[in-house]
């Protein structure tokens, strides 16, 4: 898998990227703008300007925490800047899954995580007022695309109702998901009421106006080379090309992308970066327009290799993973034209205007990581593409870690750095399980 790159780099031409620029803060600072050209001190340095690393900031401030945020490129650049604009309660591991590994009590309270990372978000745009994000609270329908599948999301939903008592989930029949989504390539869903849609880019461009504006500094296209921590000292000093920074602390919130510099790719064995690919039509026809995902939801479907579609800006928008692609090639893109028309036919004469990627942290166990590396460094990774809502609220973790508080984590604690066995192979063992996955789903396995 192609890494990315260390210099930086502008952001991809997205249609979150265009919604960006025609919106009436299209002008406003994002931050301070420009590099790191002089040296710091501060009690914690966050690296990392995407949600966790803003998020992290913010409850920094609250606690009246001297902190400054440095970022190899401009805020929203990483997964932040690209993600479907999904926000989730939700893990990969089902929570009857938890349950048979790890027992009902932690069910219980990685239930509950789930469903405090959305209302961080909410919270969040409340705050700052990010009306410009589009926050909107609908529901994600889960999608089955085989009986068999549909069996299996309907007893989730049924374990979630009768052992923990959450009524946010429900069944849907054929002819719902289908007057629902206009697409006749499903047998039945399950609807989770608790989520929501939200412009990505939008989203972490606002908090950082809004911390920025509480005296927060961001420095944008400020790689750290090095973090060096002399014999005896305190204290860490990261070495950037304009300036040091020296602080008590240090936050991690680099994801996907720690292998941007020297400084932080340790972090990135923790890790299996995954591309993601997204493509958005032209705005729909009129009639395809009314026609189409008429609830304004996101949709996801039951396939092992997921794809997942919304509307946008009256656009279909189109995502899923692609493990064989790579940056600048098309065969990603390609592969979700074709299994988008595959659901919705009437999309084939739709031209695609956008067309853009990323990488998702995905972990070894399916669940986000939040721990410390050692006694000055904190970090927070691995939100496996339900990143929006969890990141958000364990960036602000991350922060009480740092401070030396000890927040009920459940099974996203980490005890340090946990690398992914066999991290050398990473690239071909993800094209070979993709390989099988796309099998199993082609045989309806």
């Amino acid at each position: 898998m192609l890494a990315p790159t260390a210099r930086p780099s502008p952001l991809p031409d997205s249609l979150w990227q265009a919604l960006v620029a025609a919106s009436p803060d299209a002008g406003a600072a994002v931050s301070a703008g420009a590099p790191l050209t002089r040296d710091l001190d501060v009690e914690v340095a966050v690296i990392g300007a995407g949600y966790s690393g803003l998020a992290a900031a913010y409850a920094l401030q609250r606690r009246g925490v001297g902190c400054a945020v440095l970022d190899a490129n401009v805020v929203g650049w990483g997964a932040s800047g690209r993600n479907g604009g999904v926000v989730s309660s939700k893990f990969r591991l089902s929570f009857p899954t938890i349950d048979q590994l790890h027992g009902f009590d932690t069910a219980k309270r990685m239930h509950r995580l789930a469903h405090e990372g959305v209302r961080v978000v909410e919270s969040l745009i409340d705050e700052f007022g990010l009306t410009q994000a589009r926050f909107e609270h609908t529901g994600s329908l889960r999608c089955a695309h085989t009986e068999r599948a549909l069996a299996a999301i309907c007893a989730e939903a049924d374990w979630v109702r009768a052992k923990l008592g959450d009524t946010s989930m429900s069944v849907q029949l054929r002819a719902e998901v289908e007057h629902e989504t206009g697409s006749k390539g499903f047998v039945g869903g399950v609807l989770s009421a608790d989520a929501g849609t939200i412009l990505p880019l939008e989203y972490v461009r606002g908090l950082a106006r809004g911390i920025t504006l509480r005296g927060v500094p961001i420095y944008e296209s400020t790689p750290v080379l090095q973090m060096h921590r002399a014999p005896g000292d305190t204290h860490v000093t990261l070495r950037t090309p304009g300036g040091t920074v020296r602080a008590k602390q240090v936050i991690v919130a680099t994801n996907a992308y720690s292998d941007l510099t020297p400084a932080t790719s340790p972090y990135q064995r923790e890790l299996v970066p995954f591309r993601s690919a997204m493509i958005a039509t032209e705005r729909l026809p009129a009639e395809l327009d009314a026609r189409l995902m008429v609830e304004r939801r996101s949709y996801t479907e039951t396939r092992r290799m997921m794809k997942w579609f919304r509307k946008v800006d009256g656009r279909m928008l189109f995502g899923g993973r692609d493990a064989f692609g790579k940056e600048g090639q098309t065969t990603g893109f390609d592969g979700l034209q074709r299994a988008m028309v595959a659901l919705f036919p009437d999309l084939a004469d739709v031209r695609v205007a956008y067309r853009w990627s990323g990488y998702v942290g995905m972990t070894f166990n399916s669940l986000p990581h939040v721990g410390r590396s050692d006694d000055v460094t904190t970090f927070c990774l691995g939100y496996n593409g339900a990143g929006v809502a969890m990141a958000s609220l364990l960036g602000q973790h991350a922060a009480a870690l740092a401070l030396g508080e000890t927040p009920e984590l459940s099974l996203l604690g980490a005890p340090g750095l946990r690398p992914v066995p066999f991290h050398s192979l990473r690239a071909p063992g993800v094209r070979l399980v993709a390989a099988w996955y796309q099998f199993l789903d082609a045989v309806g396995a």
